[in-house]
């Protein structure tokens, strides 16, 4: 039971992050210690899980697939995306910095940490951590476009975010926020908008599980250059997750609103000229160190050896 409610936790952290742009739910999977684990899962939805379920072996479907892991990790996730959907647009509007400077410390430490998963450190490795953190700024100053509010646009939107949000660095909200959809997606499900959900939900899914094989290729034949470049994204993303920052440019959108595209990260004694707001560099401080040493509190609480690990051997005894 203890196993399944750190589990749910982490769940519950992955969905948080998930909900805010520039913050990935993969960088909580890798940091809470379960993100190999994960991409394994996922990728587990294959030729055999079919042959499983043709036969009728449900079992046999569970146990290949990770159901108990994916269920306990899938119902955290989706919990705190129904809770966080209410809040998130509320704290980014109102209270901006005190949001961005949490997550900041929180990515921070989960660079050192990841970083310390590359077994090597010869010049090609370092290549493809710069390849990253080139990418991943890249994708933090990139403009947000007007895009359609079509189901065959919400697809697509659904299959691009989910590989974004399984990748540490690269955050599938702010993916969201480039294709125009974040407030859409997010406003279906806190009013629970069934179809929107359902036609995102089914994007997500034909855009996890093949990218999940790609992914999962990688980490097993080229481990190293494949973290390095996941650090890398990381780095990269702190520009997105910079507190304090000023709009310099912004659009009417076809509803009438007026949206920021483009933002400037300043220091903070610059901030209260730039806007006339409090840049509660205080609270901001405390709230890194908090972010920061969340990371570490996770990493200890981590599940050693892994949940499915433990589960598959229960099930084996019971066979036996």
């Amino acid at each position: 039971m203890h196993s399944f409610i750190l589990l749910y936790l982490k769940g519950l952290a992955m969905g948080a992050a998930d909900a805010v742009p520039g913050v990935s739910g993969g960088t909580v999977a890798f940091i809470s210690g379960i993100y190999e684990e994960l991409i394994l899962a996922i990728r587990s939805f294959d030729g055999r899980a079919l042959k499983f379920l043709r036969q009728r072996d449900l079992r046999g479907f569970w146990h290949h697939i990770h159901g108990t892991f994916l269920a306990v990790l899938l119902t955290g996730i989706g919990t705190s995306l129904f809770i966080f959907s209410r809040f998130v647009l509320y704290w980014l509007e109102d209270f901006p910095v005190l949001v961005w400077a949490f997550f900041f410390g929180l990515i921070i430490a989960s660079i050192l940490m990841v970083a310390r998963k590359i077994n090597s450190r010869n010049p090609m490795i370092l290549g493809f951590g710069l390849g990253g953190v080139i990418l991943g700024y890249a994708v933090t100053v990139a403009v947000p476009a007007e895009t359609p509010e079509t189901l065959s646009f919400v697809f697509l939107s659904g299959m691009i975010a989910v590989c974004a949000m399984i990748l540490p660095g690269i955050s599938g909200s702010f993916i969201l926020v480039l294709l125009s959809k974040y407030e859409y997606i997010f406003t279906a499900i806190r009013d629970f908008n069934l179809v929107i959900i359902a036609v995102f939900g089914s994007g997500c899914v034909v855009g996890i599980l093949s990218f999940s094989h790609f992914l999962s290729w990688t980490l097993r034949r080229y481990y190293a250059p494949t973290i390095a470049m996941l650090t890398g994204l990381m780095v990269g993303s702190l520009n997105k997750v910079w507190p304090w920052k000023v709009v310099v440019e912004t659009v009417v959108s076809s509803e009438g609103e007026v949206r920021s595209v483009v933002e400037k990260n300043i220091l903070p004694t610059a901030y209260l000229d730039a806007t006339g707001a409090s840049p509660y560099l205080t609270e901001a401080l405390l709230l890194a160190v908090a972010g920061f040493s969340l990371v570490y509190v996770i990493e200890k609480l981590s599940l050693r050896p892994p949940l499915t690990a433990v589960i598959n051997r229960r099930i084996d005894r019971a066979k036996g």
